[in-house]
């Protein structure tokens, strides 16, 4: 019988080649590459020394394999990241190229009923294979395996984040496109198959880049919020986004502290609107003014660049912003802003972050391809999103708001609860130039002096436009000074964060991830 001290070494050095992975050979592939092992993505990641790993010792469940597939192409554990407990898991490239095998799904499973439970939110560091061959084969083997079973009912509960860090397929793309947070490494590919399987299947020959790579996600898919040109970068995008947000679904983001005055003007913002409405701005820069410290975190930045969703902080108080950018489009939405503004507002719902609106927008972009792309389906399911977003909704309209756009931006009678507008703000069906046209159209082509007449109109169309008509009919709450934009908003939230909006029902939680 072997001694407690020999049990003790015997147990040592399994857990010394446990830490190797599928080997030396197999890390040193990975490092020629210019890529980290899982577990030093880990360390950039957890706090130093906090990492707890569970499953080190699990191996492949086939006979014979056991020696060099220690985790199973998966590590996973609790631990601190900036000073907060979390749930991580990291492909582990080195064993099976990452690929899922039954204990490697076992214990994904695990640890994400664990972090429900305990209500720990989760990162995910992905490379991989997707399910591995041939435990998935015949009909016993993909019965349980085809898709992360765990994240198809999460609704939300706990905020979830990935990184894509090296090519990824399968299971690893499934868990990320259902996270709230994707960011994905310059370089790499996130899709349901990889190239040399979609030459199989069909005879289509695509690089990885043209497949899944970062420019597909930003401009054509919206499935990353955000890329890095190294894994650093990833990484701390991953830590960013997580500041922004609490616990877990039953907790609101903590406050952060800031010596930035709440009441403080925001002068500067009277010399970023130009003087006339048909100039364009960088909305970015009015955001910069308002939120506390001038920072803020923007999401989907290359994706429908005619709208900015962002977060950031007002008195300490974390938000979410949904603003017209005039330097994109006008500020016209399109489809990709629509599923944009509809996938944030979810995100903000689930996790109590209020949302704020800035309005500069003529209307929606109108065109044959936006039809195509089921335009008014994608209008109305932003609209029915914001319908049922229970989180206090803030607007100012900034300069113009037209059309259904003014409501989708959060208009009268889409359940906002405050709604102010600057005095430049131009609110209408549409604006006054095209509503001219439209309507005095044949009259104008007859008038003496068309000039004369189209001005004429114009100053009595401008001046229905105005904010004042609507404030005198109580049709929106206020109209303030530019000014006091920050004053207000952060006045309002001290007011509309309160203990009953804080349990009100989350009905946004089970929203699919994407549309």
């Amino acid at each position: 019988m072997k001694t407690v001290q020999e049990l003790t070494e015997e147990l040592k050095q399994k857990k010394e080649a446990a830490l190797l992975g599928g080997g030396q050979d197999k890390i040193k592939v990975q490092h020629e590459k210019g890529l980290l092992t899982a577990r030093e993505r880990i360390e950039k990641l957890a706090d130093q020394g906090s990492f707890m790993e569970l499953g080190m010792l699990n191996t492949s469940d086939v006979s014979g394999q056991e020696h060099k597939s220690y985790g199973d192409g998966l590590i996973a554990g609790i631990g601190k990241v900036n000073g907060r407990p979390a749930v991580i898991e990291a492909g582990d490239k080195t064993v099976f190229a990452g690929t899922e095998g039954n204990v490697h799904i076992r214990k994904s499973r695990s640890i994400h009923e664990f972090a429900v439970k305990n209500g720990l939110p989760m990162f995910f560091l992905n490379e991989g294979g997707g399910l591995r061959m041939p435990d998935g084969m015949g009909s016993d083997g993909i019965s349980d395996k085809l898709f992360p079973r765990e994240m198809l009912t999460h609704h939300r509960q706990v905020p979830t984040m990935s990184a894509i860090l090296g090519d990824s397929f399968g299971g690893p793309t499934w868990m990320a496109v259902g996270s709230d947070f994707v960011t994905q490494l310059q370089g790499t590919c996130m899709a349901i198959a990889g190239p040399r399987m979609l030459e199989l299947a069909n005879g289509q020959k695509l690089t990885p880049d043209e497949l899944g790579g970062v420019d597909m996600h930003n401009k054509h898919t919206g499935q990353i919020d955000n890329n890095g040109s190294t894994e650093d970068e990833c990484i701390d995008q991953l830590k960013t986004f997580f500041s922004y947000m609490p616990q877990n679904s039953n907790e609101r983001p903590s406050v952060r502290l800031s010596n930035d005055d709440p009441y403080r003007s925001v002068d500067e913002v009277l010399n970023i609107l130009p003087p006339k409405s048909n100039r364009v701005y960088d909305m970015k820069k009015i955001i910069k003014e308002i939120v506390d410290d001038g920072i803020f975190f923007e999401m989907q930045s290359k994706f429908g660049k005619a709208l900015i969703t962002a977060f950031a902080h007002l008195n300490g108080q974390s938000v979410g912003i949904i603003a017209s950018q005039p330097n994109q489009f006008a500020g016209a939405p399109g489809p990709q802003e629509c599923q944009k503004a509809t996938e944030f507002i979810c995100l903000c719902d689930s996790y109590h972050i209020p949302l704020i609106f800035l309005h500069d927008t003529p209307g929606f972009r109108i065109s044959s391809e936006a039809e195509k792309a089921k335009m008014p389906t994608k209008i109305m399911v932003w609209n029915q999103a914001l319908a049922l977003a229970t989180v206090p909704k803030i607007s100012v309209v900034i300069r113009k708001s037209i059309g259904a756009a003014y409501g989708n931006m959060n208009g009268p009678g889409m359940g906002g609860d405050l709604v102010v507008a600057w005095p430049s703000a131009e609110i209408n069906f549409t604006g006054p130039e095209v509503g001219i046209n439209v309507v005095f159209g044949r009259e104008l082509a007859r008038a003496e002096d068309p000039k004369e007449m189209r001005q004429q109109l114009l100053n009595h169309w401008s001046f229905d436009s105005s904010p004042y008509k609507a404030a005198a009919k109580h049709l929106i709450d206020d109209v303030i000074e530019p000014r006091d934009t920050r004053k207000f908003l952060c006045q309002s939230l001290e007011f509309l964060l309160t203990s009953k909006r804080e349990k009100s029902d989350r009905l946004l939680a089970t929203w699919p991830t994407g549309i």
